[in-house]
């Protein structure tokens, strides 16, 4: 047997499912971006009918078909200039638990796949890698443990010390050789809680109830070494790690979302989305979390959040819209949210927007904050 094409054909499996790099027709109706409102009955199904449990929930959970490990930063360097960096790492399920192959070296039921960048001004880098593994294979090229923590995938590495979990991070993960390496050396130290989105940690993203088992680390403080255009600096800032699961995240409808992440000068943290589709009456479903500065939370309803495109810039090919109004009136909040520069695209094999922004006061526009978004779907 061919391994080498074995992988290759399981990776594009996972791509064409996870990520939905099979083309419609363009005359076909959306099936939802990256194949996430297919149906998944064979798949263990999020909900919010128990508790998460941890250290367990921070581990990989194989039966559902989809999962990521994912890493936003907002940090400056040691020459004062702002720096915005990701991490993430996916988990695909190619079969379903009752269909799974025995374990043998040369079988596979997982398929991983890590994506990185790096953003400073005008520049913005990004690589990505793929693996699999079988879910009854502890370790592997590519995998999580929940206890100690450690997401991995080759040398590309998130983990916490041996005694803990979830907690005071390690995170490696470098491309490229000679001139053209880059990536980062970092330490995330956890300064505040962390924050279930949703009832017991389901968070619903259509009005039919489809969703996901979605907890964030808002409250990460970050320090370290990136290195870009073969030169390394000191860094520190902020950063948020989200953890999500599912096998059927959204409806066949919709196509993409607009997802924020915010870090407000006052303390507070804010994650907010527009997904395209899967609201009332055919429109946008909208969700908000606004986390204060120790950790309480206040959850704001669709009808209770607008997220409109206030600017697009061609990226990529596309009009991308890179300065949003974002208005919570329960909370009294008005932001302006802008991109520092519109060259965020990620060129890896699922293509998409993602970014450090700038938050305003949207009357006055005093910057009170910083944060990431992210783009998908256009």
């Amino acid at each position: 047997m061919n391994y080498s094409r074995l992988s290759t054909a399981l990776v594009a499996m996972a791509c064409a499912i996870l990520i939905g790099c099979q083309k419609s027709p363009s005359d076909a109706a959306p099936q939802g971006f990256a194949g996430l409102g297919a149906n998944a009955e064979e798949f263990a199904q999020a909900d919010a009918s128990t508790p998460l449990s941890f250290p367990r929930d921070h581990g990989a959970h194989p039966d559902y078909r989809i999962e990521w490990w994912y890493l936003t930063a907002n940090l400056e360097d040691d020459q004062g200039q702002p720096l915005g960096l990701q991490w993430t790492l996916f988990r695909q399920a190619l079969t379903p638990p009752d269909e799974r192959p025995d374990p043998a070296p040369w079988t596979a039921d997982q398929v991983w796949m890590a994506h990185m960048g790096i953003s400073r001004g005008a520049t913005h880098v990004a690589a990505e890698r793929f693996a699999r593994s079988h879910s009854q294979h502890a370790n592997g090229q590519a995998g999580v443990n929940a206890a100690p923590f450690e997401a991995w995938i080759d040398d590309w590495v998130l983990k916490s010390p041996e005694d803990a979990s979830f907690e005071d991070f390690t995170l490696s993960a470098y491309s490229g050789e000679g001139a053209d390496r880059f990536g980062y050396s970092l330490t995330l130290e956890p300064q505040g809680p962390l924050v279930q989105h949703g009832e017991n940690g389901f968070n619903a993203k259509t009005v039919e109830g489809q969703g996901s088992r979605y907890y964030s680390q808002p409250f990460l403080q970050i320090t370290g070494q990136v290195t870009l255009n073969g030169e390394t600096r000191e860094v520190s800032g902020q950063g948020w790690l989200d953890r999500e699961w599912s096998s059927q995240l959204l409806t066949p409808e919709q196509t993409g979302w607009d997802w924020f992440s915010l870090h407000l000068n006052d303390g507070r943290k804010l994650m907010a989305y527009r997904l395209r589709g899967g609201g009332e009456d055919g429109g946008d479903y909208a969700f908000a979390h606004l986390i204060s500065a120790d950790g309480e939370t206040e959850l704001i309803g669709a009808d209770r959040v607008t997220l409109t495109p206030l600017k697009t810039q061609p990226v990529a090919g596309r009009d991308m819209p890179t300065r949003w109004s974002l208005t919570l009136p329960d909370a009294d909040l008005q932001l302006t949210v802008e991109a520092r520069h519109p060259n965020r695209w990620m060129p890896t094999s699922v293509p998409y927007w993602e970014g450090d922004v700038v938050v305003r006061q949207s009357e006055t526009q005093e910057k009170i904050g910083v944060g990431y978004l992210e783009m998908t779907g256009y």
